[in-house]
């Protein structure tokens, strides 16, 4: 699924227009990035965490010419789902 089939879902389900759910599916993400570059936790009940992990320097190999490279330090974005939606994955 793309974000453009997710807007079809929403706008049908919700009964929406394309514009409108598009919209509130934008608006919906750039909240949740906007948490994360704060230093928030994002807890949607019922569908997981997104949390923002730091990840110190580190020293790696170019796998194509074996020399060792310098990986800087980087922020990444991680989702942790909540039990209701690992059990209804695993069911």
């Amino acid at each position: 699924m793309n974000s453009n089939d997710l807007v079809d879902r929403i706008a049908s389900g919700q009964g929406l227009t394309k514009t409108d759910a598009k919209k509130l599916v934008d608006a919906v993400f750039s909240t949740i990035v906007d948490a994360a570059v704060a230093g928030e936790e994002i807890a949607l009940n019922g569908f997981g965490k997104f949390k923002v992990k730091h990840s110190a320097a580190r020293k790696g190999h170019n796998p194509a010419t074996l020399q060792e490279i310098e990986i800087p330090a980087s922020n990444r974005l991680t989702f942790t789902s909540a039990k209701a939606v690992k059990d209804r994955l695993n069911a």
